[in-house]
């Protein structure tokens, strides 16, 4: 069966976390195809309202569903960006506990982590997030156990990574994970792109290349 990713999309998004981990799971989804040839991997939109959201930079994005319709899927995307509207939206933070809850796996991408932090997801657990955000998010929430020295964090149902292009590391990851190594590195081949796969260096969690 297909999986799909359910990433939030929100004023301020910046344009790689969310374009990055994008390009990933659509690419991975064109190479490995299921018996109807459709792809194994699809992502969708999802923001607060049907109309243009404007990423960091001023990139517009019309999502392809809004929380309120609240459409399928197995595995939710946080990217990060300017947060702090959002983090103050109890919708959206009420939207992203629930579906946490709902899906098999949890992403967050650079500041993306202070989303899934205001749910209490976090408390307790290693995570990572971009390096100029690290003390604040430590300040913030100081049950969180911040990695300052790994591009991103898996700790079961929750990957977290480190800013921007870490997002791409972290979500090749996540490919290699759910559908293999193979097709890992077949992705990051078309997308010509320089990765290895992380070295598990403790319990629960993966470093980065």
């Amino acid at each position: 069966m297909p999986v799909t990713f359910g990433m939030l999309v929100f004023d301020g998004v910046e344009v790689l976390d969310l374009g990055g981990p994008f390009e990933v799971f659509s690419t991975a989804g064109r190479l490995a195809r299921t018996a109807d040839d459709e792809p194994l991997l699809r992502v969708l939109t999802i923001a607060t309202t049907d109309h243009p959201v404007r990423c960091r930079g001023g990139l517009k994005v019309v999502a392809d569903h809004t929380l309120d319709e609240d459409p399928p899927f197995d595995v939710l995307v946080i990217p990060g960006g300017v947060t702090a509207a959002v983090e103050a939206d109890a919708g959206v933070i009420d939207w992203v506990a629930r579906r946490r809850q709902t899906s098999v796996l949890t992403f967050s991408i650079c500041t993306g982590a202070f989303l899934l932090a205001a749910t209490g997801a976090l408390d307790g657990r290693p995570a990572a997030t971009h390096w100029e955000d690290q003390d604040e998010l430590a300040r913030r929430r100081p049950d969180i156990q911040v990695r300052t020295d790994v591009r991103w964090v898996d700790d079961g149902d929750i990957v977290t990574s480190a800013g921007i292009s870490a997002g791409i590391d972290a979500s090749l990851h996540i490919v290699s994970r759910l559908f293999g190594e193979r097709l890992a590195r077949r992705t990051a081949t078309q997308m010509e792109y320089a990765w290895e796969a992380g070295r598990t260096t403790e319990a629960g969690a993966s470093d980065g290349p």
